[in-house]
């Protein structure tokens, strides 16, 4: 089906996930299908479900992460995703599980031992490993990618930009509950007083929206301020960067661009979020 795609000229969309499929990933799907019909060329839309050990680190999730491939399946089908692939660990990494490691991999560089990379050692190699091995076999035009998981989306573009793999990265807005909570398959691990406490994430980057206008310090301040009142929230990191997760100067001109990205635990469940920022202009 795909190579009868391209040979008509078409443009193949893709929307790489692990499963366990919820509101936001079908976002994804039709921003994908969005973006494959925007010039006039409609193609497939092909969506892939693995759960992919290599960006698992000791200690985590990887065994009771959430395997539901019969509704993942109906969701891809609501959504008119033309083809699911979900292949097996052994079909990714031949010679598994005797050969963890494949001997070719890709070195995500200095922006993969920051934030997340610095709480989750080796998680951004085996993220762009896979994904450097899914756009090998989908060959896609254009891939979509969530802006909640913000670090991976900027590192999935390096990955394009400096492989030259040619493909369309789009980062696609957070899908949130009604009470702002960002979508996660994570936020099922958390109890009724975890999810009530779980909010306060997103409350404190809206306070730091909110006060962006008078600089990154005040903002960080203000998102400070919301999360302690989560008595249950216990921080990992909140910082403001530039859009490209790098630091920001000592002194920005109004109007500057900036993301605030914020992780902590409610338990044992480890959620993450952000927002941009534009420091010294309006909220």
């Amino acid at each position: 089906m795909l190579a009868r795609a391209r040979a008509a000229g078409e443009r193949v969309g893709f929307v790489p996930t692990m499963g366990a499929l919820h509101e936001g990933h079908a976002s994804l799907m039709r921003t994908a299908r969005e973006r494959v019909a925007g010039d006039g060329r409609s193609g497939p839309v092909v969506a892939s479900v693995f759960v992919n050990p290599l960006q698992f680190g000791a200690g985590e999730d990887l065994d009771r992460y959430p395997r539901t491939l019969d509704a993942d399946l109906e969701l891809c089908a609501r959504e008119g995703v033309d083809i699911v692939f979900a292949p097996s660990v052994e079909e990714v990494y031949p010679g598994w599980p005797e050969q963890r490691e494949p001997q070719v991999t890709v070195e995500p560089g200095p922006l993969a031992d920051v934030l997340e990379g610095r709480s989750r050692p080796g998680h951004f190699r085996g993220m762009l490993v896979v994904v450097a091995k899914l756009f090998g076999l989908v060959r896609p035009d254009l891939a979509v990618f969530g802006q909640k998981d913000y670090q991976q989306l900027v590192l999935v573009r390096q990955l394009v930009a400096d492989l030259c793999l040619g493909v369309d990265v789009v980062g696609a807005a957070t899908v949130r509950e009604p009470d702002g909570l960002a979508l996660s398959s994570r936020n099922r691990y958390l109890d009724a007083d975890q999810r009530i406490e779980a909010v306060y994430l997103h409350r404190a980057l809206r306070e730091a929206q909110e006060n962006a206008r008078y600089g990154a310090a005040v903002a960080l301040d203000a998102a400070r301020a919301e999360l302690r009142l989560g008595k249950g929230v216990d921080l990992d990191y909140l910082v403001v960067t530039t859009p490209e997760l790098t630091e920001l100067p000592a002194d920005v001109p109004p109007g500057t661009e900036a993301r605030i990205l914020v992780a902590a635990r409610l338990g044992t469940t480890r959620l993450i979020d952000n927002l941009p920022l534009t420091l010294g202009g309006p909220p």
